[in-house]
């Protein structure tokens, strides 16, 4: 087995860093959740990786420890509704920025995992491909991310059992697919994404 390589602390050096990461973006059911972490320096955790590593207990015991730890951290919501107005992409952005905004210390520069960010007003950012298995930021906000948006599609789950969300978390299983087919959508659907699977899309009013 090959051992993991540590994560890095900072990209930055001497700045006050957030590390951003997003939960949510190939989903075909609600919102998209994203992450923002300021982590003390020098702060060294060794079990923080990528959450899609990890198992969801692994990932529930993080998320303690980073929200204990940390000098700061928040989660941004951008509902379905937002998500078929602006497209994923701009609303994933957008639900890091909300993450920033709401730290309770304003970071120097931002890292993001990914290859896409939009300036946040006037701050410094790298966005870093496969940074939630780089930077522990990254990995501290990939964690929260992921967790907090589990527990929303729980509670959708019990409003729409049908869907199986408690288990595929609104992504495209064929399951998930096959209800849609047989229960139509629910309030919480994108209705921009190609719910199908196929080329029978659904036909909705706009």
């Amino acid at each position: 087995m090959i051992p993991k390589t540590p994560l890095k602390s900072h990209f930055y050096t001497g700045l006050t860093e957030a590390g951003c990461d997003e939960a949510g973006r190939g989903c075909l059911a609600g919102s998209v959740y994203a992450a923002a972490v300021i982590l003390p320096d020098g702060y060294d955790n060794p079990g923080l990786n990528d959450s899609k590593q990890m198992s969801e207990r692994q990932r529930y015991a993080l998320r303690e420890q980073v929200m204990r730890d940390a000098v700061a951290w928040a989660v941004g919501v951008v509902t379905p509704d937002e998500i078929d107005h602006i497209n994923i992409l701009n609303a994933s952005i957008l639900a890091m920025h909300r993450a920033l905004d709401q730290l309770s210390v304003r970071p120097q520069a931002v890292i993001v995992d990914g290859n896409r960010f939009k300036p946040y007003g006037d701050l410094p950012y790298t966005t870093i491909v496969k940074g939630d298995g780089k930077y522990q930021a990254i990995a501290a906000a990939s964690i929260l991310a992921k967790t907090f948006r589990d527990d929303y599609m729980a509670r959708l789950d019990d409003e729409y059992p049908m869907y199986g969300w408690r288990k595929n978390k609104g992504y495209p299983t064929r399951e998930h697919r096959e209800a849609i087919r047989q229960h139509g959508i629910s309030p919480y659907h994108r209705r921009s994404y190609n719910l199908l699977g196929s080329e029978l899309s659904l036909n909705f009013e706009p």
